[in-house]
Formats: structure tokens, C-alpha cells, sequence
């Protein structure tokens, strides 16, 4: 049963009210799985973070993959794995 911490920082943090939590999850779970979970324990951050279908993130959040920038979870039918520290992120870009 992997066991993951979820960052939330900047807007994530507003609306959940909290910086991290720990999900206890069932083996085989994937990174969309998360983002379903973390949509129905926090509905506020569907449409503004998690796309309508509660499955997808809108354009610019993702989830970084223990703090390596490089590595955030781009196949989100890939399962997690035990003790991952997932990072909440939303990149603002501009022009």
C-alpha cells in the first residue's frame, strides 16, 4: 500500500488551507487517481486547478516528482510509487 505526501503551495494552499498531506493509497494507484482523490477531498480546486472532468489538471499544473523539477509526471496513467513526494505546481507564464 504506497503511502505519498502532496505539497500544496501558492493558490494550492489557499484553497486546501493546508501545506502538505498524506494519501495512504491502494497498489496501483495512478497520478490521476490522485488527482481524482484530491478533487473530491477538496472540491474548490476543481476548475480552477483540476479540470471539470475532475481527472485532469487545466493547462499549467502538474505535479513535480520529489522536488526534481526535471521529472514532474507528465503520463499520469503511470502509478506512484511509495514515499513519493508530489509537489502541487502551477506555472503562470506570460508575454
Amino acid at each position: 500500500m504506497p503511502a505519498i505526501t502532496v505539497e500544496f503551495t501558492g493558490l494550492s494552499k489557499s484553497i486546501t488551507g493546508t501545506a502538505t498531506t498524506t494519501l495512504n493509497l491502494a497498489k496501483g494507484t495512478t497520478y490521476q487517481d490522485v488527482i481524482r482523490h484530491l478533487g473530491k477531498v477538496y472540491p474548490p480546486l476543481v476548475g480552477v486547478l483540476i479540470a471539470a472532468d475532475g481527472e485532469t489538471f487545466l493547462s499549467s499544473n502538474m505535479f513535480i516528482i520529489d522536488g526534481d523539477y526535471a521529472n514532474p509526471a507528465m503520463v499520469m496513467t503511470e502509478p506512484v510509487k511509495d514515499g513519493e513526494h508530489l509537489h502541487l505546481m502551477s506555472v503562470i507564464t506570460g508575454g
